[in-house]
């Protein structure tokens, strides 16, 4: 016997999503077994391929889909010269495919309860049918304004509809640094089925990496690097601390003329820098390691790189993304609250100010003991939990039925 989860993301614009999902996975394959006794197996449904760089755990894979990206018209085909609604069917019919196919017992759908335009709904619809999948949906601690919040619910049927396709939803935060339901973020109709995971920081996997990065450094890193242009500039143009080298991780969806122009600004500073480099990577396969071992480290606010900064002791200057959503600038701010990171507006960004901050900030570590980042040694227990349910559900049912088809013994 053995236990199959699939895990969704639909990864439009950065590789945050598909990282929440790898790291629970590997929490999964790690505790799943102990708390079950069965081997565990699960894909990992992305929409982005540059997700495929991370490794997963033995007897786990990818499917990636074609590719949606964000425009200021909404979504777009990433690649595909196909409309919207092609690419929608295309991805739909791919991912009810695939669960048909594997029948998992478990299905994590991260964020968008529906997928891109209501992709996931055949599928899930197919799940309920067939009665032996729990599916959980999977949120991070801030989505957005209530307002805009409450408006994205209601585009989806609201709660009350996102209820009818969902027996549990896990938070992944701490809600007394910041309660979604609370502030009107989350609906009412899924508190009832909705869990507080704590962060998903300790325990994130590591990858062996080549070589190490030469000690002490200090780190910028911007996410999947699509709207990390002007940090990573200004960081480029920083003076880096005495004794130190810079590592500046641009991501690998930042365009190539942002890409251009940071490295000409680290050429162009190496008079403030002299022999201490300055290193631009696209992208590191090891993340979480390369935080830990920073002397500092300047990031945006998206989750899957607060998660991972969390679980370290490393100062942190989060300049959290100002456009698109209020998202970023709420994490951070609920976080500098909790005393777990500093945070500088993007509108106060200079390389002076990176500087100076760098500069005290190399001689500093941060506690955060007072943050539940504990959620990815809670998962397997929870996973477990709804897992066990179903299989009890189903074996009575089972008796249920075999009890209606024997023939009473005083029927001759």
């Amino acid at each position: 016997m053995s236990i199959t989860v699939a895990l969704y993301s639909h990864d439009s614009v950065g590789l945050g999503h598909a990282r929440r999902n790898r790291a629970i996975a590997f929490a999964l394959a790690a505790d799943l077994p102990r708390l079950t006794g069965q081997q565990v197996r699960g894909l990992l449904i992305a929409g982005h391929p540059d997700a495929t760089n991370d490794s997963l755990p033995p007897g786990w894979d990818w499917l990636v889909l074609p590719g949606f990206t964000r425009t200021e018209n909404g979504y777009a085909s990433r690649k595909l010269t196909m409309s919207v609604e092609q690419l929608t069917a295309l991805r739909s019919s791919t991912v009810s495919a695939a669960l048909e196919a594997i029948s998992p017992d478990l299905f994590i759908v991260d964020r968008h309860p529906f997928g891109v335009g209501g992709e996931l709904k055949p599928a899930l619809q197919m799940l309920r049918e067939r009665g032996r999948t729990t599916t959980v949906l999977g949120m991070r601690d801030v989505l957005d304004t209530p307002r805009t919040a409450q408006r994205e619910w209601e585009r989806v049927g609201g709660g009350a509809g996102v209820a009818e396709h969902y027996d549990a939803v896990w938070v992944y935060g701490d809600d007394a640094v910041y309660d979604p339901f609370a502030t009107g973020e989350l609906p009412a109709e899924l508190t009832s089925r909705s869990r507080s995971t704590g962060y998903l920081s300790h325990g994130r996997p590591d990858d062996p990496t080549g070589e190490d990065t030469v000690q002490p450094y200090v780190l910028t890193m911007v996410g999947g690097g699509s709207d990390g242009g002007q940090i990573a500039l200004a960081a480029a143009r920083a003076q880096v601390p005495a004794g130190h080298r810079h590592v500046i991780l641009t991501g690998p969806q930042m365009p190539a003329a942002d890409y251009e122009r940071i490295s000409a600004a680290v050429a162009e500073s190496a008079h403030l820098n002299g022999s201490q480099p300055v290193q631009v990577r696209r992208y590191a396969p090891n993340v979480p390691k390369l935080i830990r071992e920073a002397a500092a480290v300047v990031c945006m606010a998206g989750y899957n790189s607060l998660a991972e900064v969390m679980a370290t002791t490393t100062p942190a200057l989060v300049v959290p993304r100002s456009t698109r959503r209020a998202e970023q600038p709420r994490r951070a701010a609920a976080l500098a609250a909790a005393g777990a990171v500093s945070t500088l507006p993007a509108e106060q960004l200079t390389p002076a100010a990176l500087s100076s901050w760098f500069s005290r900030a190399v001689h500093q570590r941060t506690l955060r003991d007072g943050v539940d980042l504990d959620g990815l040694t809670r998962v397997g227990g929870f996973a477990a939990e709804l897992i066990g349910r179903r299989a009890a559900l189903a074996s009575a049912e089972a008796y249920d039925s075999h009890a209606l088809d024997e023939e009473p013994a005083y029927v001759r």
